[in-house]
């Protein structure tokens, strides 16, 4: 088993967001974001959404770790690392400033055809996500984000010209990321992350308007991938989510039930997105909840035809959930269920470490989808220490080495189809839910404090070297 390899072909590789490590936030002709009205927050401090930019207030996303004028310098340190695909995102403001604008930002298309020709320099394939929590704050403001209907065409649009300029440069394309993490919409910065909403201060209509958007965001997912296949029949269109393992706490039938319950309100998304119709719980629920007027025919004919080809998710934790604290009719928001998991470890950031539980994540979405599946992001959030003689991360090692030794099980054991594995924040960059950059999660550290202070020097950690040996040995030695 420790000796096997992954398939021929397998993308070695990392993953990050271009608002987390790009910087440059007006440069370019760039416009406004979410991710550029989000505040410094800290461990268990959220983040402040101001309406606007608004001077004297800290907004680490707008420096970041300055990707945007270093990027041939890291992309030559992941060349180093062995890398086989870079996933990223590219910023809808940098292309659509405004995001109803007529005409695209020829600007901000010439930065990622250089990017994407970096890479390719380097037998680098990207791995592009075009929307990662930085809808243009324009829209959020004048339209409600996807909350209104328009913002389909404007999706569509940035999605085509994406598509038609890089058509021979970029393969693998994610729609939204994480697009299933609305699910918990009484999160402030999941709704605008995701969807471009700002919450009801009461909380009573928070849950409708998720429903509402994310119809909206399902559909525009379903018009891009047909039109992403007329411009290129060869492109590989996949949804992202945020995959999280719902275990029962015990296993008394009630909690059996309500972790059935909750993993359904947060899978519809891809649901829809795979098998190109909405599964009959969720339709049954919205039906006596009275969500979601809009939704026509047409959209879901929409559905059917602009189904996904692969499924790329996020594995960081699982939960589990407790009927002790909800009973399993009376689910609205997950967050509601979550209890302590005492059988599982957890991070610096009180996120469960779970090895075994990304077999049983691969297992579940293999045996519910049956398309190929991408672990794109998989990581470590921790506090790392320059020492005199480097970085000694061997707590990151263990957490990815230790995953990494399920995800083979899955694959050789298990029959699972797994296309490539990309860590998250291969590189340090801002953290999105607190922005801080001492959460660091890369093989390649960045000298910046959360303060902004720093030279931006990249160094070689320890994981470094590791990983370079994990993707030379197509991860037949993880020791």
């Amino acid at each position: 088993m420790t000796k096997t390899e992954f398939k021929k072909g397998f993308l070695w590789g990392g993953a990050v967001a271009a608002h987390q490590l790009e910087g440059a936030w007006q440069e370019g002709g760039k416009g406004v974001s979410v991710a550029d009205v989000m505040t410094a927050g800290a461990n268990k401090v959220p983040r402040e959404i101001t309406d606007g930019v608004i001077p004297g207030k800290n907004y680490p996303n707008h420096s970041a770790i300055d990707f945007y004028h270093h990027y041939k310098e890291d992309i030559k340190l992941f060349a180093e690392m062995g890398f086989k695909c870079f996933r990223t995102s590219i910023a809808w403001t940098r292309i659509f400033p405004n995001g109803d604008d007529e005409t695209p930002n020829e600007a901000g298309l010439k930065f990622y055809d250089d990017l994407f020709d970096e890479c390719l320099k380097y037998g680098i394939e990207p791995v592009v996500t075009l929307s990662h929590f930085e809808m243009p704050f324009n829209l959020v403001k004048k339209y409600n984000g996807f909350g209104n209907r328009k913002t389909i065409d404007f999706f569509v649009k940035f999605a085509v010209t994406c598509f038609k300029r890089y058509k021979d440069k970029v393969k693998y394309w994610m729609t939204f990321n994480e697009i299933d993490n609305q699910s918990s919409f009484n999160n402030d910065f999941l709704m605008a992350t995701n969807s471009g909403l700002l919450l009801d201060k009461d909380g009573n209509k928070n849950e409708a308007a998720m429903y509402q958007a994310a119809h909206y965001e399902v559909v525009a997912s379903a018009l891009a991938v047909k039109e992403g296949k007329k411009i290129n029949p060869d492109f590989m269109i996949g949804t992202m989510i945020a995959f999280t393992p719902i275990y029962p706490a015990t296993s008394k039938p009630a909690d059996v039930l309500l972790a059935q319950r909750m993993d359904q309100r947060r899978n519809w998304f891809s649901d829809v997105q795979v098998w190109g119709y909405y599964p009959s719980n969720v339709e049954a629920y919205i039906e006596r909840k009275g969500y979601r007027p809009d939704i026509t025919e047409e959209d879901r004919v929409v559905l059917k035809e602009g189904t996904v080809d692969y499924v790329g998710f996020s594995y960081y934790q699982s939960m589990a959930v407790s009927s002790d604290k909800v009973a399993p009719d009376d689910l609205a928001d997950p967050e509601e269920a979550i209890v302590r998991n005492q059988f599982v470890e957890a991070s610096d950031w009180d996120w469960e470490i779970d090895p075994v539980g990304l077999r049983y994540a691969l297992n579940e979405l293999t045996d519910r989808y049956h398309v190929p599946l991408f672990i794109v992001e998989n990581g470590l959030g921790a506090y790392d220490k320059v020492e005199a003689d480097g970085i000694h991360d061997d707590y990151r090692i263990d957490y990815l080495r230790r995953h990494l030794t399920e995800a083979k099980k899955a694959v050789v054991l298990d029959g699972v189809d797994l296309m490539g594995y990309t860590p998250w924040g291969c590189i340090d960059l801002v953290s999105a839910g607190t922005g801080q950059m001492s959460k660091r999660y890369g093989f390649i550290y960045v000298d910046k404090d959360d303060e902004g202070n720093g030279t931006l020097e990249r160094s070689r950690k320890d994981s470094f070297y590791w990983y370079q040996k994990v993707i030379k040995s197509n991860g037949a030695d993880l020791d």
